[in-house]
């Protein structure tokens, strides 16, 4: 069956979807479909501007640690998809960035903190973490 014959049928009524159809056609996996679509949001969500932004440069592990869970807490609440954290590059840290691995400590384990990656070097670089909500990124799995 061609595309044509597929298109035609569902301009006739007799197939309700034509997506559904040509995947069944084409004996698609309709996991390789959704897969599709959802790489398409996931991008979409990579490259948006965060809906909120933290900075917690200056604060303690322990201040860090609340402003994290009330931004996430704030963030989930408001429905927001991704957000950023900055939080610097440890450059005045005797060793490695105390706040960034605090950061990565929190993502793992909060509940609705999805996929991470730093930021563009233009926005922060490894001084700036962006963090896709699980609700958002759940749409795209």
């Amino acid at each position: 069956m061609s595309f044509k014959d597929i298109f035609e049928k569902w301009e006739r009524g007799q197939s309700p979807n034509a997506m559904d159809a040509w995947v069944h056609a084409y004996k698609k996996d309709e996991s390789d479909y959704k897969s599709s679509r959802n790489s398409g949001l996931r991008r979409r969500l990579r490259s948006k501007k965060p809906d909120d932004v933290l900075d917690i440069h200056g604060l303690t592990r322990d201040e860090a640690w609340l402003s994290l869970e009330n931004f996430f807490s704030k963030a989930k609440n408001s429905a927001f998809e991704k957000v950023l954290v900055i939080h610097g590059k440890g450059n005045h840290s005797n060793g490695d960035a105390v706040l960034g691995r605090i950061v990565r400590e929190f993502i793992e384990k909060c509940p609705y903190a999805g996929e991470s990656g730093q930021e563009k070097a233009s926005a922060g670089g490894s001084g700036a973490t962006w963090i896709l909500l699980k609700e958002a990124a759940a749409a795209a799995v």
